[in-house]
């Protein structure tokens, strides 16, 4: 199914989103878009909704398997208004979101579904789940000249942290933390300030007047926090070759990475034990 722009398929576009949870990706680039939109297909999404260029290229036997819409990530507000274009559409529906050559792992995924840690969140009368991005990078810049290798991927293992998150009478803002680490913090010089953040609420669910923000939060304070009042939430996390990509292709930092290798590098198992083992998420009570 395709959509010739963002305004078709909020008009024809609602009975895809019908049933959830649903993941929207949005391919900024042509960078392992099959390998990401696989990998979601496999956690167990009811429905793929990739939002990129008219030409955006995806494998056949793929592109029957999800929905397509023509709609330029590069241009003004795109990630905000695909996002809020869904939320109005659906409301209800669980949504995850995130970008092309990431990756969504949560506590388990190797046997259990993401519908089933949906079923688990709301249990826990949860809308929402706090994920962190976890920067993926080649090991060797010289073959991998986009900093991108499924099989030669590595992470940090260390360097990760949080600060009080103000609020607007500058107080802090309770139960939310902004989130820092991996290639944003170890580069941070050619990182814009509000950029740096690692933390992103890319599993909710839609309901009128919930609006998502430039800056990866919702108008409704609760959504954005990272557990309950009463104990710790399951947390997931989206392992990313994005800043590594954006790092090696922007003139102003190319040049001055000779790699993003260090001592606290580590190659990436591509399993959700490690991220546990780790501290990049937690199963909360779900076990």
């Amino acid at each position: 199914m395709k959509f010739d722009t963002l305004q078709a398929f909020a008009s024809g576009g609602k009975s895809a989103l019908a049933k959830g949870p649903v993941a929207l990706i949005l391919a900024e680039d042509d960078v392992e878009v099959d390998s990401t939109i696989r990998h979601h297909i496999d956690a167990g999404f009811a429905k793929v909704v990739v939002f990129g260029d008219a030409d955006l290229q995806i494998s056949p036997p793929l592109a029957k398997q999800i929905v397509q819409v023509a709609h330029s990530m590069l241009a003004d507000n795109a990630l905000v208004d695909a996002i809020n274009t869904a939320i109005k559409m659906a409301p209800g529906t669980w949504f995850y979101y995130c970008f092309n050559a990431e990756y969504l792992f949560y506590p388990f995924c190797e046997h259990r579904s993401v519908g089933e840690m949906v079923q688990f969140i709301v249990e826990e009368r949860r809308e929402a789940v706090l994920t962190y991005v976890v920067d993926l990078y080649a090991n060797d810049l010289h073959v991998h000249q986009n900093a991108v290798s499924i099989d030669n991927a590595h992470l940090d293992r260390s360097g990760y942290y949080a600060l009080a998150r103000g609020t607007k009478g500058n107080g802090a803002a309770e139960r939310q933390l902004d989130f820092f680490g991996g290639l944003r913090w170890r580069f941070e010089e050619h990182v814009p300030v509000p950029r740096r953040r690692i933390d992103r609420v890319a599993l909710f669910k839609a309901k009128p007047g919930l609006v998502f923000q430039e800056d990866h939060t919702f108008n409704e304070a609760e959504y954005n926090t990272f557990a309950c009042p009463w104990h710790n939430s399951l947390t997931a996390a989206i392992c990313s070759f994005r800043t590594a990509k954006a790092l090696k292709r922007n003139p102003g930092s190319t040049f001055d990475i000779d790699t993003f290798m260090w001592h606290n590098s580590t190659a990436f198992d591509w399993h959700s034990q490690q991220l546990l083992d780790l501290g990049l998420m937690e199963p909360g009570q779900w076990f």
